[in-house]
């Protein structure tokens, strides 16, 4: 079985494809990779080259796929950062073919718009599709605290209040959410490695929180967002459970993460810490809410 990608792609770093195609491949994942973006390098350097492809290539990439009668072997659609909102009605069309060939795939949506801190780095009308559009196609979403409040347009200072950003994002469509950064108003001091961040994971039914150290890596680590949820999909798809699959991702992107700061990079190092994919080093216990 495999997993159908659709993102950008760098090809110096790690962000979208770049970021999420390996840690699902050494999780034992075949992937078949649709890139949407073909950047040079990540935006946070603040000069690249490239372009967003044609929303066209997308779909005839999906169409090449079906042609060879394999879309029954896809288990599982990821789509993240898009370019602009016909890319996003492409991987819409993808996820119906997919569905169409084998209904017990699932759609994990990242719905990646900007960030704490940067803002919006996506153009004008990639809000509204996701909102609108994408989300409601999605068994799996994916936003962190800022693409939370711009989805949903409520304030998530409180933990009661992302507890109903949440709820509203289950309305919906998706079955699954997983907050991948969680930071409620006052629970910050600044200027240690002690400080905490905090990721959210809900079924519906259920709602965990798991905590781990924030490392001060500045305004954060490009692609870190797109291997969260390459982790999280991939455990999600061997567990069926999301306190379990919360546990596992948090462990693994920790590990990573800490390779990074520890390494002094710019750049995750996810290559060289590859063995956190597998077995996490370091185990986070997730809090029911």
């Amino acid at each position: 079985m495999a997993i159908l990608s659709i993102q950008s792609h760098v090809v110096y770093g790690y962000a979208g494809n770049a970021a999420a195609v390996f840690p699902l491949q050494r999780l034992g994942r075949e992937v078949w990779a649709v890139n949407t973006v073909e950047f040079s390098n990540h935006t946070g350097y603040g000069a690249w080259r490239g372009k967003v492809l044609e929303p066209g290539l997308a779909e005839e990439l999906v169409a090449g796929i079906a042609d060879r009668g394999v879309l029954a072997n896809c288990e599982a659609v990821l789509s993240g950062y898009m370019g602009d909102a016909g890319v996003g009605r492409a991987v819409i069309g993808a996820v119906q073919k997919v569905k169409s060939a084998n209904p017990k795939a699932i759609y994990c949506c990242d719905p990646v718009m900007g960030d704490v801190g940067r803002g919006f780095y996506v153009h004008a009308d990639i809000p509204a599709m996701f909102k609108n559009e994408v989300i409601p196609c999605a068994d799996i979403t994916t936003p962190n605290q800022f693409e939370l409040e711009a989805i949903t347009g409520m304030d998530t200072s409180t933990l009661a209040n992302a507890r109903k950003a949440i709820d509203q994002l289950h309305a919906a469509g998706p079955k699954v959410v997983l907050v991948t950064s969680f930071r409620e108003k006052g629970g910050r001091t600044s200027g240690s490695i002690e400080n905490h961040i905090d990721m959210l994971a809900s079924d519906g039914s259920s709602c965990y929180r798991i905590r781990t150290p924030e490392l001060p890596l500045g305004q954060g680590m490009a692609g870190s967002g797109d291997v969260t949820t390459a982790l999280f999909l991939s455990r999600y798809l061997e567990t069926g459970n999301v306190r379990d699959t919360l546990e596992l991702t948090a462990g693994s992107i920790f590990g990573i993460m800490d390779a990074t700061y520890k390494a002094k990079s710019r750049e995750l190092r996810t290559i060289q810490a590859q063995g956190e994919l597998v077995k996490p080093s370091h185990t986070f216990t997730a809090e029911k809410l």
